[in-house]
């Protein structure tokens, strides 16, 4: 049957073009060399034998055989002694923007278009046909014959899909979570990323991440510190090795850094892990003792929240009788000494100064209130680490030490040039963010982000969806202890955007309808939201233009869940404003050419805006003024094309 429910009604809701098609023929023991797919990819063996490398898989084929792989994947062919002949079927599929949520939530879970698998057909000269007769017109390549193209290409998913449907083939899901593995066990001496490891394996780290967790139960980074923690462990006990060598064999080039880390995991420090594992083995080998003492007990969930701290469970024997004098006077011996080493002193004096220290560090920090409850602070933060909230931290002139990975484009891109990248704002690389060891994390509402940064720094959580702009910059504000600077930040904004009404207004523009629309394949998204990004918040919310009445509708219905809908572009026109505003990406339609479009008021007349996504994707302050000068500039611009 299908890999999943998702498979089939993903394809259905594809935009599928085909790039190019091949046939190529090896020579017996012919070996090719090391081929980065520049697309995704069907190969249809006809013919002889191969070995077929597709980045850390192997298929052996033998005749008619079908294989698939996604863009980027790193292919090679070693052909046997009968030589090996194929095509190779080249595409691209997109899903367009869409108001149907389950699309985008399914395409964001799974992207079947970089599903890697293989079988033998079961109607091989059917497929055969369809495949040759697909080469033949391509060659060609003129309108009709790519029309036909598309056609058959389609027969030919359709053949794939309906034996993937009737044989219970055991096709893994990109083998991601094996794939992952593989690499984090080969690589987990070097230093990794969750970054760096999709770009290895050529996935998006969102896509990469959300796999991993849903077949193996937790995230690639944290698979790779428990791994590390485990070789660590394993060295510690076997080798007479040094701390610091250990740290750098498996991955971590700071002594200190491991030392906290496996602490954080293990429960107890390296030197003091090693000690009482010899203890342990002492026992074990001493003849008095009849029973095995049980090695640690692995647990690297168990935290300590007070004080941010990891909690490892406490070592048990589970023999209950008493050690033997030999271990009992070596652990005696090694107490005393990690006492004397901690320099415990117990004169009063030593006390009146602790009390004194206790008095100060209170002095330096504050109470905040979150919906998570009351979070003691430093006064000053002076190591801000933030997730998703970048925008409003820098529009207090503080740059934090650490941030999610932004969208290219974003308005405070070229800001962060110097600040450390960790990664997608719900799922940061955990190791990264204790390195950098923040005063106060800022998040977004994310229950499984929250249990990740509360254990490491105090946390301060801000939800979105019920926070307005004014209580989200206040909180930023007392947070960093810049109350006053907050309310300068809102108040500049709002004469900012009073001030742009009045230009508008000035200029005969203010009251003109406009739009926005993504896409171009067939059809077009338009918003219908003033949440949505895309300018619809400056547009809509703060400059309060009003968009075309069929829209306008549903932007004022407060049922509406539609953030955008689609329209063809046959009927466009009605849904175009005075102005039309474009969200623009890389490889997006080019429609300069098409009549429908071209033939729209707004475009004809030179009142078209082209907006980048990664510029309007954030709604902080910070970009939301950007964005203001923006929209406000390109109207003004083209106020006098009526």
């Amino acid at each position: 049957m299908l890999p999943d429910e998702e498979f089939l009604f993903l394809w259905n809701h594809a935009t599928t073009k085909i790039l190019d098609i091949r046939y190529e023929l090896f020579k017996p023991e012919e070996i090719g060399k090391l081929y980065k797919l520049p697309a995704n990819m069907f190969l249809y063996a006809t013919g002889g034998s191969a070995d077929i490398y597709i980045d850390l898989n192997k298929y052996t084929l033998e005749g008619f055989h079908l294989i698939h792989s996604g863009k980027g994947s790193t292919l090679q062919i070693m052909a046997k002694d009968k030589g090996f002949k194929y095509y190779m079927v080249f595409y691209r599929a997109f899903i367009p923007l869409t108001s149907n949520k389950r699309v985008v939530a399914a395409m964001y879970r799974n992207n079947p278009f970089k599903y890697q698998y293989g079988f033998v057909p079961s109607s091989p000269v059917t497929m055969f046909e369809k495949t040759h007769q697909m080469y033949s017109k391509w060659k060609n390549a003129s309108n009709l014959d790519k029309f036909t193209v598309k056609s058959l290409f389609y027969q030919f998913l359709n053949e794939i899909f309906i034996q993937l449907d009737q044989e219970s083939l055991d096709i893994p899901k990109l083998n991601v979570s094996y794939q992952i593995q593989a690499y984090i066990e080969e690589n987990f001496a070097k230093p990794l990323t969750l970054d760096t490891i999709a770009k290895a394996l050529r996935y998006s780290p969102s896509h990469l991440s959300i796999q991993f967790k849903q077949q193996i139960g937790c995230s690639p980074i944290e698979y790779l510190i428990q791994l590390r923690i485990g070789k660590a462990s394993t060295l510690l006990v076997e080798t007479d090795a040094s701390i610091r060598d250990i740290a750098m064999g498996v991955g971590y080039h700071d002594v200190y850094y491991f030392s906290r880390l496996f602490k954080k995991r293990v429960g107890i420090s390296p030197i003091k892990f090693r000690q009482k594992e010899q203890i342990d083995r002492l026992v074990k080998d001493s003849p008095s003792m009849s029973e095995r003492y049980s090695i640690v007990d692995w647990n690297f969930q168990d935290y300590i929240e007070n004080g941010y701290q990891y909690k490892g469970r406490k070592y048990e024997s589970m023999n209950k009788r008493g050690l033997s004098t030999i271990a009992t006077l070596f652990l005696c011996l090694t107490l005393l000494l990690s006492a004397c080493s901690n320099g415990t002193s117990t004169n009063t004096g030593s006390e009146g100064k602790t009390s004194v220290a206790q008095t100060a560090t209170k002095s330096q920090t504050k109470v905040v209130s979150t919906i998570k409850g009351d979070v003691e602070i430093p006064v000053n933060p002076e190591r801000v680490v933030v997730m998703y909230y970048t925008g409003d931290v820098l529009a207090f002139g503080v740059t934090p030490v650490g941030s999610s990975k932004i969208q290219d484009g974003a308005a405070f891109e070229e800001a962060l040039k110097t600040v450390e990248s960790l990664g997608e704002w719900f799922e940061p690389n955990v190791e990264a963010v204790i390195q950098l060891k923040p005063d106060v994390i800022i998040i977004p509402k994310n229950e499984e982000l929250y249990g990740q940064m509360k254990k490491i720094a105090p946390t301060i959580v801000i939800d979105d969806a019920t926070t307005s702009l004014d209580q989200r910059l206040e909180k930023i504000g007392e947070v960093l202890g810049k109350e006053k600077e907050a309310k300068d930040l809102l108040s500049n904004f709002y004469t900012k955007v009073e001030d742009s009404k009045e230009q508008l207004k000035a200029a005969g523009v203010l009251d003109k309808t406009v739009s926005i629309m993504e896409g171009g394949k067939g059809k077009m998204s338009v918003v219908t939201s003033y949440t949505f990004g895309r300018g619809s918040q400056a547009l809509y919310e703060y400059l309060g233009m009003r968009a075309p009445e069929i829209i306008q509708q549903k932007i004022d219905d407060k049922n509406n869940t539609q953030e955008a809908i689609d329209v063809s572009l046959e009927v466009l026109t009605e849904y175009a404003g005075d102005y039309v505003f474009r969200s623009s990406y890389e490889g997006m339609v080019d429609l300069t050419d098409h009549p429908v479009w071209s033939a729209i008021p707004a475009v004809k007349e030179g009142r078209l805006v082209e907006i980048d996504f990664g510029f309007c994707y954030y709604n902080d302050i910070y970009s939301l003024t950007k964005q203001l000068d923006f929209v406000v500039d390109r109207l003004l611009a083209t106020a006098n094309k009526k």
